[in-house]
């Protein structure tokens, strides 16, 4: 009977763990309309100006150019529901396979898992969303498909248990947060459109 109750108590852990990731609360957003909000709970753990990602650099409109990029990583302990940054209208979206390296590190955003959104905003300005599967995460999950327009904080996918959500801000727009900065989804604001 012993050993039942020693099976029971981790049995109850686990349970209680995968409900934690899979919780999706409300949110208010700001009424700052113009705020770029952060798509994912989680620490923010690098900001740096870099090319948009994978065949975006490719395109005419973007070769060549530098973007600020705020990586926010997620643990296992965060909300995993990630939401739109911004209302607007996805214009391309690319899943690229990859390595499950730890999401936390900069290697990440070329070598691991992921799937790219290039997002056009309300007022015409571009930018760019990346799911990037981690170390524990082996599953993105996206919801919407090329051509859906959204509003801002809705919800766009999902990743499984610790990831990373890198932002690309839009031409101009510089970032308004810092390393190790807690974010939560669709309120911490990232930066405002021109």
């Amino acid at each position: 009977k012993g050993w039942l109750c020693l099976l029971t108590v981790p049995m109850y852990l686990l349970a209680y763990g995968v409900f934690l990731f899979f919780r999706d609360p409300d949110r208010y957003q700001p009424e700052d309309e113009k705020a770029i909000l952060s798509p994912a709970d989680g620490r923010v753990c690098l900001v740096q100006e870099c090319e948009m990602p994978d065949s975006f650099g490719e395109l005419d409109e973007f070769k060549g150019r530098k973007y600020w990029r705020v990586s926010v990583f997620m643990s296992v302990f965060n909300v995993h529901v990630n939401r739109l940054p911004t209302a607007g209208e996805i214009l391309k979206k690319e899943y690229i396979a990859g390595k499950f390296l730890n999401a936390s590190l900069d290697k990440a955003s070329k070598d691991n898992e992921r799937c790219n959104y290039l997002v056009k905003a309300c007022n015409g300005q571009v930018y760019a969303v990346t799911q990037i599967a981690g170390l524990v995460a082996r599953r993105i999950v996206p919801q919407v498909e090329e051509g859906a327009k959204l509003e801002r904080i809705e919800r766009f996918g999902l990743i499984r248990f610790g990831s990373r959500l890198d932002v690309y801000l839009p031409e101009g727009v510089n970032p308004e947060v810092r390393p190790g900065q807690i974010m939560v989804a669709g309120e911490t604001i990232l930066g405002h459109l021109s």
